[in-house]
Order: C-alpha cells, then structure tokens, then sequence
C-alpha cells in the first residue's frame, strides 16, 4: 500500500486492475484517466491503440476513434491529460508510412502496438477514394507487404 496515493478512491475504482493511472483529471460529466493502457471517459475505456487523434480546445477533449467515432469530453480544468492523450497515441503508433497507389491517390498504412504487444495495420485512403474498391483493397495489400518487408514487422 503507497502512503501517498492522492489518486481518489472514484478514480482508481474506475480502470481495470491491470491499468496504471498517469494522469486524470474532473469535468461536469465524471472523470477523464488516463492510464497507461487505455483512455476513459466515463464509462467508456479506448485503448491507445484505438484512438486516431484528440484535439483539445478551450471546452474540453474531443477523441476521434480509428474506427472514425467521436467522444467529447467537457474539461475546464485538463490538467495534463491533453499531454498524455498525445503522448500515448503517438507511442502507439510504430509505422506511419504514405503509398501512392494509382492517379486517384494513395493510402497511408498505419500499425499500432496493441495492449498484448500485437501490431495492428489500418489503411487510411486519402478523401474521395472508396475504401471497398477490391482493385483498391488490392492495391494497398500490395503496399502494405512491401511496408511491412521494408520496416521488417
């Protein structure tokens, strides 16, 4: 047992056991911790590697999923939870690299370690290129093999 813990008993009840706490701070709608595995917003808990980007305004915390969901948290007080949401996204990310694939445009090629130090590889296509194209689909598997032999993951 730590003497000091000044982490509130709300806050530490509120992540899974296995996640460390870094930094949390109090808003209107409950708690915002983060934690060295995974951000929580309330009830919800997004692992790093599900996070795409947070933005932070004078209003509070707007996260934005890879999955392309938004969650917006009101904080006037961050403290440093701006500075972890950034540094833990960016950690996660272990290759971020942009192939051209045709005249329409390209595709930039993502892989996040995950939780369980697995890799996961998401396809971010530039504006206006259909995702479900299989010639498309196919042309970016292409690249990401080429990626992946290139950076040896």
């Amino acid at each position: 047992m730590k003497l000091f813990n000044r982490t509130p008993a709300q806050v530490r009840a509120a992540v899974a056991p296995t996640d460390r706490v870094l930094t949390y701070a109090e808003g209107p709608d409950g708690y915002v911790v983060a934690t060295d595995r995974a951000l929580y917003l309330g009830e919800t808990r997004l692992p790093w590697f599900r996070i795409d980007r947070g933005v932070w305004d004078e209003e509070g915390l707007t996260v934005v999923t890879t999955e392309g969901q938004t969650y917006r948290a009101p904080l006037p007080e961050p403290g440093r939870v701006p500075e972890a949401v950034r540094e833990r996204v960016t950690a996660s990310i272990v290759v971020s690299q942009y192939a051209p694939l045709d005249a329409r445009g390209g595709v930039r090629l993502v892989a996040r370690r995950t939780d369980e130090d697995l890799m996961v590889w998401e396809f971010v296509f530039d504006a206006g290129m259909d995702p479900e194209d299989p010639g498309l689909r196919a042309l970016a598997e292409q690249a990401l093999e080429e990626t992946r032999r290139s950076f040896g993951v």
